[in-house]
């Protein structure tokens, strides 16, 4: 018999045996949850390229459509211009047979006058003699060819005339590639929303967290490690850290604002260097123009006035890009990105003074996607 004091050897293999029975069933569960994971992920991997296949074959056929119109409006440029290069020569030809035509009847003509001179000059009769001299120093239907010329048909400004048909078909084409293209990357639209906790304290945001201003004045908030203290930012509360999302902003009258994404792990403190390095990419628009704050900077073209950005971003395949959404435009786009954290919509819409001349406020709309 075991002493109740000195446990034997047979009781302590029976209750490491049910403990370690225990484990095991824990360790079966797990493993059966991670083979649920990794069955999920597979079948997640098959869907984006299932999803890629889908947007290759639509890419393929969007570009061979765009393509083919321009084949087909190259083509037909190109007989319009040799058929009107050619019919320019036949005209020039005409012109030119006309020309030799008479040219040959005028030398007909003064061979015969030439026939008359010698032996005018033999004849005694000084009356025929004066008659007939008078019409030979006037002769009929001949003109002054010094004057004449041919030149070779110019078709510098038939082409040119062609070349800008060729040109605006092809803005059309552009214009055509271009709203497929936003239209393509609005389909990844997210609902997103302001977090007050990161807004630095001048900032007032609506109460649906989809608009920011500046106030101008500081209020007094408490502490928050993920508040910016000094720079007039503001991130979303929603992050995104795997394949692709977007957003809209409007910045309508508005005269200075940055806007972008950022990374969860940016410094919030103090003074802020904002490139990619530090974990921004952003765009900026003040009176100096339009860029993508980098270092150094990227000037970018501005047209009209913005009045909405659409802001895209392609996570796995490091792409942040921007669009003039009212002008279904693209801005720029960053390429070659590495991201490797969570990245949160951005928003800054600048100092507004004392005269309130920046107070539009920024706005995180819905996409309204045109026909």
């Amino acid at each position: 018999d075991c002493s109740i004091h000195k446990p034997c050897r047979l009781c302590l293999g029976m209750k490491e045996y049910e403990v370690k029975l225990a484990q095991l069933g824990k360790i079966e569960s797990g493993v059966q949850q991670m083979i649920q994971e990794r069955q999920q992920k597979i079948t997640e991997i098959k869907d984006t390229v299932e999803l890629s296949k889908k947007e290759a074959d639509r890419d393929i056929a969007d570009g061979l459509q765009i393509l083919t119109a321009l084949t087909r409006r190259i083509e037909k440029w190109q007989d319009d211009f040799n058929q009107t290069v050619k019919e320019k020569l036949k005209s020039k030809e005409k012109q030119a047979g006309d020309l030799i035509k008479e040219l040959e009847q005028e030398i007909e003509d003064l061979t015969n006058r030439s026939l008359q001179v010698k032996p005018l000059s033999h004849t005694k009769d000084h009356l025929h003699f004066l008659q007939a001299f008078r019409s030979l120093m006037n002769p009929s239907h001949t003109r002054d060819w010094t004057t004449v010329e041919i030149r070779p048909p110019s078709c510098v400004e038939t082409l040119r005339r062609s070349l800008d048909q060729l040109e605006e078909t092809l803005n059309m084409e552009m214009k055509k590639l271009r709203d497929a293209e936003l239209k393509r990357v609005q389909q990844y639209e997210v609902d997103v929303t302001l977090d007050p906790d990161t807004a630095q304290t001048t900032l007032i945001l609506s109460e649906d967290g989809k608009q920011v201003h500046d106030g101008g004045v500081g209020k007094k908030l408490p502490g928050n490690p993920k508040r910016f203290t000094f720079h007039i930012f503001v991130l979303t509360k929603q992050s995104f850290s795997s394949r692709r999302f977007y957003f809209e902003v409007q910045v309508k009258e508005h005269t200075a604002w940055r806007l972008g994404v950022a990374s969860e792990s940016i410094n919030r403190k103090g003074q802020i260097i904002v490139t990619p390095e530090m974990g921004y990419w952003t765009l900026k628009f003040d009176k100096d123009g339009l860029v993508f704050q980098d270092n150094p900077v990227v000037r970018l073209p501005l047209g009209a006035e913005l009045q909405k950005v659409g802001v895209f971003v392609d996570y796995d395949e490091g792409v942040v890009s921007f669009y003039d959404v009212e002008a279904r435009v693209h801005i720029y786009s960053a390429t070659g990105c590495t991201f490797s954290e969570p990245l949160y919509p951005f928003l800054a819409p600048c100092f507004c003074g004392n005269h309130g001349i920046n107070s539009p406020p920024m706005i995180i709309s819905p996409v309204n996607q045109k026909d």
